[in-house]
């Protein structure tokens, strides 16, 4: 097989039993919140997120993200302030714990003992023989305010032991649908077949575990035209090239230069990320030697 009819191949998204096992998943897991009783005094989101619900999934892929959001609290931030409001707007009850410990047992109540507390954010249900592997986070509302007036919406996810941090899901799909709609839908495909390219080579030995968020937020970061180059293996080729030249050296003082994440609410690379420049840098050109480019 070409490398031309390999990258169009890894083009797709799920096939059809896997698209359904996903969307069994995630409807037993928002079952699992509502019909316990606790919660009902709760308003909540249940809804995917990541790759699945931004359509960036892959065959290889093995998991669904669920978010479980509480509107009870609000969590606040302000530009001007540079710190967050000591405590959450409206919280009564519902604290981190108390939310987590709630979401927790909903879930091992409607799926015994195959439920697993991480540690950190996210409770994993694993596969069965009608769903696929799902990791569950509870969250609250969470909104930026800007020093020259306005807002923005988000979610604040706590650590089981301590700290916390926000993410943009509706920013993220938002983004990512504009971007794939400029790029006359090539952006979601060459994600795609970047993280096949992940776990070919992490089954090959050929390099290490790449995050899927981050393999998605550098094609992101890659101009428009290059996906609409004539072939496959020229767009791969063009945008392995331009993470690899773009990310060369630190990080830039000049905010504008600085790489943004799919919602553009945060930088891509920053001390708070479990990833770094080099990261991306070695990723592209581990991809690029391995599909044959240096060659």
């Amino acid at each position: 097989m070409s490398l031309e009819d390999t990258l169009a191949n890894w083009t797709g998204p799920s096939n059809p039993s896997e698209q359904e096992r996903q969307d069994r998943t995630e409807r037993m897991v928002r079952e699992a919140i509502q019909s316990h009783r606790p919660l009902s005094e709760c308003r909540l989101s249940v809804y995917a997120k990541g790759s699945y619900a931004n359509d960036t999934n892959v065959r290889a892929d093995s998991d669904v993200d669920i978010a479980v959001q509480c509107h009870e609290a609000e969590y606040r931030k302000d530009e001007s302030a540079g710190a967050h409001s000591p405590a959450p707007r409206h919280a009564g009850i519902w604290t981190p714990n108390k939310l987590r410990a709630e979401v927790g047992a909903a879930l091992r109540a409607k799926f015994s003992g195959q439920v697993v507390d991480t540690g950190s954010t996210a409770f994993m249900v694993k596969s069965g023989t009608a769903r696929i592997d799902a990791h569950v986070v509870p969250c609250f509302d969470y909104r930026y305010y800007f020093s020259s007036g306005g807002f923005r919406d988000g979610t604040k996810i706590f650590r089981k032991n301590g700290g916390s941090f926000e993410n943009f899901p509706a920013q993220q799909l938002e983004n990512g649908s504009g971007k794939d709609t400029r790029t006359r839908t090539r952006y979601k495909k060459v994600v795609r077949v970047l993280k096949h390219a992940e776990s070919a080579m992490v089954e090959n030995l050929a390099h290490r575990s790449v995050p899927s968020f981050l393999i998605e937020c550098l094609a992101y970061n890659c101009p428009d035209a290059l996906f609409l180059r004539y072939s496959w293996t020229e767009r791969v080729r063009d945008i392995l090239a331009h993470v690899w030249n773009g990310l060369e050296g630190g990080e830039p003082t000049e905010p504008s230069e600085r790489w943004l994440e799919v919602n553009e609410c945060k930088y891509l690379f920053d001390p708070n990320q479990n990833w770094t420049r080099s990261d991306g840098r070695d990723f592209a050109k581990a991809a690029w030697n391995y599909l044959g480019y240096g060659s």
